[in-house]
């Protein structure tokens, strides 16, 4: 299943395709993590101990896979027993998509902060219950799940900060991978086997920004990071390229 979203920034979508239907959230649901932590009242420049145990939220606990995290950096720390601020962790989250950062800026801002941006946003489909590898809580039915529409209310109601944190993003694999080098784009991916998704607000030099949401679930999408090794990321980058080439009738 292919869905997507394109158009101008905050205006009427021009390209909809599968607009609604929902697809496994994968790492895209970080930036809704993001919002709720930096719009909540804790001192992102408070020091937490890094941990691998969190509370599921069906009870009991789960802890992440290390095999599974795209970031080496905070589990160096665990293996050290240290510590990170919530704006660095917040920060790998985003830029290298760090599973443990995430779980652990989750533990912060809980559940129903992250479900209060979705509602902010206007998203009318979609959802991030639960920290990552979760597992008892998927088995339970409790999901984590987006749309393509939805995605682009995210990234539309973001702060200029959240976006330009967005900018720093080193996945450029699949929407930022169909672009001309150097084009500005504020985007979060999210990659799983059976699933590659990306949302983006991209910067032309020529045409005012435009908005574009990407979600694939299906037998390309290999769960890997390389743009080599998954076609479903090549897949994106071709849509990313050709939304490009008619960025000029997506703004007017």
């Amino acid at each position: 299943m292919l869905s997507i979203v394109a158009g101008p920034l905050r205006g009427a979508p021009v390209v909809l395709r599968n607009a609604d239907v929902l697809h496994d959230a994968a790492s895209t649901m970080k930036v809704a993590v993001l919002a709720a932590l930096y719009r909540s009242a804790v001192d992102l420049d408070a020091p937490r101990p890094v941990v691998n145990r969190f509370t599921s939220v069906t009870g009991g606990e789960f802890a992440n896979s290390r095999d599974w995290d795209s970031d080496p950096e905070p589990w160096g720390l665990l293996d050290e027993g240290g510590s990170a601020t919530l704006r660095r962790l917040a920060d790998r989250m985003i830029t290298h998509s760090s599973n443990l950062a995430t779980n652990l800026c989750l533990a912060e801002t809980g559940p129903q902060a992250v479900a209060e941006v979705w509602r902010r946003a206007g998203a009318t489909h979609s959802a991030s219950p639960r920290g990552i590898e979760d597992y008892a809580a998927r088995d339970a039915g409790v999901h984590n799940r987006v749309t393509a529409a939805d995605l682009v209310r995210l990234l539309e109601s973001l702060e200029p900060d959240l976006l330009a944190l967005l900018e720093r993003n080193t996945w450029r694999v699949d929407l930022a991978a169909g672009l001309p080098e150097g084009t500005r784009i504020a985007f979060k991916n999210g990659w799983i086997p059976g699933a590659r998704h990306s949302a983006a607000v991209v910067h032309p030099h020529d045409t005012p920004p435009y908005v574009i949401a990407v979600c694939y679930s299906g037998p390309l999408a290999s769960g890997r990071d390389e743009y080599e090794n998954d076609p479903a990321a090549r897949l994106l980058a071709r849509i990313s390229a050709g939304v490009w080439a008619r960025r000029r009738d997506l703004t007017g």
